[in-house]
């Protein structure tokens, strides 16, 4: 180790001139986490800079991501294509390296953005599809996935709730194989955390079932003995905690919350070169650095070996080896599209009533049946989502094969944990609560949409239509805020057949999460040929259309039958409505203005109706439009004496259409 001393200051002051010349960013966090980064890339993560994405690489996560200089630094001097001249550019815009709250490690972890302790969340998910590998698709030979996990963390971290929800599953489930290494500086934005956070942190974590090792942060060999021995450890994730100096080697800052979050000034970065005997000018690094540091070497032959592996894996199981590359590019087999128009096709023919969310149970028949790589899920709603079918079997610490999985009341945790399921790769995951507690996990919701990451949230009890348990737990601003996020498939279906397409386009995406928003109460069947059912994937489509209408009625989910009643008594008036049907506004809003006016005729007023916060159809409404929403809170009382109290009744649809010609 003789010479990473050199490699860890070579870190410093890239870090340290990369925030000076932006005049923004962290260089605290990097100054003193560099001698651990050293040791651990050097000596311990398995990774080739010349294929980022070799899929049995060892995984780091940058859980205190608002040193991401740290990180950069790393790629540029591992040999990863970040040049000195992309590090100049840090945060200036259209380049390679943007600030930490987009954070964008296209290279080694596919498109993960990490905010505080929500990466962590991520590396649970790894951990568990490492075991789920292992006991299914490639268990004969355990060495063909066998990486292990390593996370940087900062007070930051560990004071956020989330973190609770992910360590004390990851113990609870035993999670080998996970090494976190926490950076222990004592300050935060707003100075020493001792006055805001005084845990006992090694006593927390062995609570978790969490092997903890202290080390100095500083020392080198110590920090290797400890990564070593954590590794020995396949039955419990360890957290070393390692005793550092935030800004170390600044002469005035070091240990100080001036060096958090802002450049050192040109008299200190001269004082800090001169203390640490860094005598290169800024963003020089000495050739001997990338002689030590530089792995493309290594990691072709990490690379090789494993592709031996895998070679002889493929000629003594052809089958398996056939079924880990599908799943791993996030194919789908190669019948699968037959099979599921066959399904449809029973959809279209079902006339029972259903709540959506059975009808949602009654699809994972299907999918879980021919995609072997789903694994669901439920915050300990397993019953009331309906997330379980008969194809699943229970993940449990004693079985950790299983393909369903009881996160407990854990919907913020549940929800990282199924991302960092899909930037792992080889799952479909998908998860299930209450839409009204997706509160709870809406900043994972939000970055699974920013990651452009093909995650499924499962959200049941979707109005007031839920009944008895009052405006707690009915929705009513929640879609509108899904539907307002980028990048995010919002669907409401009516029926069975909606809900097979619904669930189609979830498992068919690949650069967007999917929410389904689904009923408890039962609904009636309302698509019933598969000429209509073939349009519900353009997210909108008539239900009926005619041209000498007077009138558009258009709802989503358990409002579509009640237009569709309201319209049969207006046509024996006379009045002729066209029917339109959107379960999904994001998909329809992307149709061509061809598509959307033969289902929304633009001629003609229109009345939306949708028991949820109106909002959400005033992106498409014209002036003179009607919407029946709801803009207040619930009440208690039985569901149908709620929906008739808040207007949704064919008498109130009939009334607001006669008002509005």
């Amino acid at each position: 180790m003789s010479n990473l001393p050199l490699v860890s200051n070579a870190i410093r002051f890239l870090s340290v001139d990369a925030v000076q010349l932006a005049n923004s960013g962290h260089p605290g966090m990097p100054m003193g986490m560099s001698d651990i980064a050293v040791v651990l890339w050097k000596n311990h993560l398995k990774h080739n800079p010349q294929n980022p994405k070799w899929f049995n690489r060892d995984r780091f996560v940058l859980s205190n991501g608002h040193g991401s200089m740290l990180l950069y630094s790393l790629l540029h001097l591992s040999g990863y294509p970040i040049s000195i001249d992309d590090i100049k550019g840090f945060r200036n815009l259209d380049l390679k390296l943007p600030d930490i709250q987009s954070m964008t490690l296209r290279l080694v972890l596919k498109q993960l953005r990490v905010l505080l302790v929500r990466g962590f969340q991520m590396v649970l998910a790894w951990l568990w599809l490492r075991s789920i590998w292992l006991q299914n698709l490639i268990k004969k030979i355990l060495k063909v996935i066998d990486h292990y996990t390593y996370v940087f963390l900062g007070d930051g971290c560990l004071m956020e709730g989330i973190s609770h929800e992910a360590c004390s599953f990851a113990g609870t489930h035993n999670l080998g194989k996970l090494i976190c290494l926490y950076d222990d500086n004592g300050i935060s934005i707003d100075g020493e955390v001792s006055s805001w956070f005084s845990d006992d942190t090694q006593k927390r974590f062995e609570s978790y079932n969490w092997q903890v090792i202290k080390v100095d942060g500083h020392n080198l060999k110590e920090i290797d003995q400890a990564i070593s021995t954590a590794k020995e450890n396949a039955d419990q994730p360890t957290l070393i905690c390692c005793k550092t100096k935030i800004g170390f080697g600044s002469p005035n800052k070091e240990g100080t919350s001036g060096v958090h979050g802002a450049a050192l000034g040109d008299d200190e970065v001269k004082l800090t070169r001169e203390n640490l005997g860094w005598e290169y000018p800024p963003f020089t690094i000495p050739r001997e650095v990338y002689e030590v540091f530089d792995a493309k070497a290594t990691g072709e032959a990490y690379e090789d070996d494993w592709n031996n592996l895998l070679n002889n894996y493929q000629v003594d199981y052809p089958e398996d080896h056939s079924e880990l590359l599908r799943t791993s590019s996030n194919n789908l087999p190669d019948n699968f599209e037959d099979k599921f128009n066959e399904f449809l096709s029973n959809c279209v023919e079902e006339s029972s009533k259903l709540a959506t969310r059975k009808a949602s149970q009654n699809c994972l028949e299907f999918f879980c049946a021919q995609l072997p790589e789903m694994i669901g899920g439920s915050a300990d709603l397993t019953g009331s989502n309906n997330t379980l079918s008969s194809s699943n079997t229970e993940l449990l610490p004693e079985s950790p094969e299983g393909t369903h999985i009881y996160y407990g009341v854990r919907e913020f945790g549940m929800t990282g944990i199924t991302n960092g399921m899909i930037l792992h790769g080889g799952i479909k995951p998908y998860s299930g609560t209450f839409l009204v507690f997706m509160d709870y996990a809406r900043n994972a919701v939000r970055l699974s949409a920013l990651m452009k990451i093909p995650n499924i949230f499962v959200y049941t009890h979707d109005s007031i239509g839920l009944g008895e348990d009052g405006p707690t737990h009915q929705p009513i601003e929640h879609l509108v805020t899904l539907r307002a996020t980028p990048n995010l498939n919002n669907w409401r279906p009516a029926d069975l057949t909606e809900t097979a397409v619904a669930w189609h386009n979830a498992v068919s995406s690949k650069t967007a999460p999917t929410s389904l928003i689904l009923t408890r109460q039962g609904l009636p069947s309302i698509v019933d040929n598969k000429d209509t059912a073939e349009l519900i994937k353009h997210g909108g489509y008539a239900l009926k259309f005619d041209n000498n209408s007077e009138v558009n009625l258009v709802a989503s989910g358990s409002e579509v039958h009640l237009i569709m009643d309201a319209a049969n008594d207006l046509e024996a008036e006379n009045i002729l409505c066209n029917i339109a049907s959107i379960p999904c506004l994001d998909i329809f809003k992307a149709q061509s203005d061809e598509y959307k006016n033969q289902v929304i005729d633009p001629t003609k007023p229109t009345l939306f109706v949708e028991a949820l916060h109106p909002d959400s159809w005033l992106t498409i409404a014209k002036p003179e439009d009607t919407v029946i929403g709801i803009k207040t809170f619930g009440e208690s009382a039985p569901g149908d004496e709620l929906m008739k109290e808040f207007g949704f009744t064919v008498e109130n649809i009939i009334s607001s259409v006669k008002k509005l010609i």
